[in-house]
């Protein structure tokens, strides 16, 4: 049976309530060799963030997938005390972060360690923290993958593919994730285990298509940002779900979350836009219940459990 690999341990299932597939709890997007990068003390943290998760759960969600790999301030013993104190499991990755954000001694291993690592936190923990990775996370740039980066994609597939672990890749492009696709397929990964993060920030639906024809699953994960309207991921969501395609489909915020750039780590966003404020708004446009419980229950567990 696929169970959700989370800070709480292995979950066979969740009772009725929503999961939110890219969220961030604790993340530095400052580059890795930037003085203080990821340094915080661990009870700020809890203080910051456990309103956060406790205003999560009273709105109905029942889990949360952090999405902060290596290269953007992982820090896996934070992200547990914070689960510990709340109560809230969060399912953790491993992997790492693009250009220029890998760190040097992962832009001069070889795939082979690569992959070993990842395997190792995918069946183990992370770095003595107690936490099992419960999935891996990768990105890729914008204009194609550099070297480094197929690497680490390389091992990533491997590493998977042994421990049925679903990649999610932060890729702006569809013509990038199709590249990405075909390398993965090469090592024998399967589509359907492979999310594209950001998805809908592609103007080309044609792509969106493609690339959930092909198993992968489309993540729209900037619901309740100033960037993106409402309408536009209601547009979206129709799309998808007429071309037959709506169990490829994730639905997020990508919010948070304590940043130890910023005194007491800034003002965090809370995780309750979707459930609070966009959901009545794709109920409103005939969307049944059924299919929500699909696009933010069923869905997401599928994705990321092994």
């Amino acid at each position: 049976m696929a169970k959700l690999i989370t800070t709480l341990g292995p979950v066979d299932a969740f009772p009725a309530g929503i999961i939110l597939p890219h969220e961030h709890v604790f993340t530095d997007t400052r580059t890795p060799d930037t003085p203080g990068h990821g340094e915080a003390e661990m009870a700020e943290v809890i203080e910051v963030m456990s309103p956060q998760i406790a205003r999560a759960q009273a709105a109905g969600i029942v889990a949360l997938v952090e999405c902060t790999p290596v290269g953007v301030g992982r820090r896996a013993e934070f992200l547990k005390a914070v689960s510990l104190a709340t109560g809230f499991p969060l399912v953790v990755p491993t992997g790492i972060y693009r250009e220029p954000w890998i760190p040097p001694w992962a832009r001069e291993a070889e795939e082979g360690a690569l992959r070993d690592w990842m395997t190792a936190e995918l069946l183990d923990e992370i770095e003595g923290s107690g936490v099992q990775a419960g999935w891996i996370k990768l990105s890729a740039g914008d204009d194609g993958i550099t070297p480094t980066e197929a690497k680490i994609l390389r091992a990533a597939a491997v590493a998977g593919a042994v421990t049925h672990a679903a990649i999610g890749s932060h890729t702006i492009r569809g013509r990038v994730v199709r590249e990405q696709l075909d390398i993965v397929e090469r090592l024998g990964y399967s589509p359907e285990r492979f999310i594209w993060i950001h998805a809908h920030v592609e103007p080309d639906l044609d792509l969106h298509l493609e690339i959930a024809r092909r198993g992968a699953w489309l993540e729209y994960d900037a619901i309740g940002s100033d960037q993106v309207s409402d309408v536009v991921f209601l547009q979206l969501i129709r799309h998808m779900l007429e071309a037959g395609l709506g169990d490829r489909v994730l639905l997020s915020h990508d919010r948070g979350w304590y940043d130890p750039a910023r005194p007491r780590g800034g003002t965090p966003q809370p995780y309750i836009y979707l459930s609070e404020q966009f959901l009545p708004k794709v109920k409103a446009a005939g969307i049944d219940e059924a299919t929500i419980h699909q696009l933010t229950c069923i869905n997401p567990f599928r994705a990321f459990a092994r």
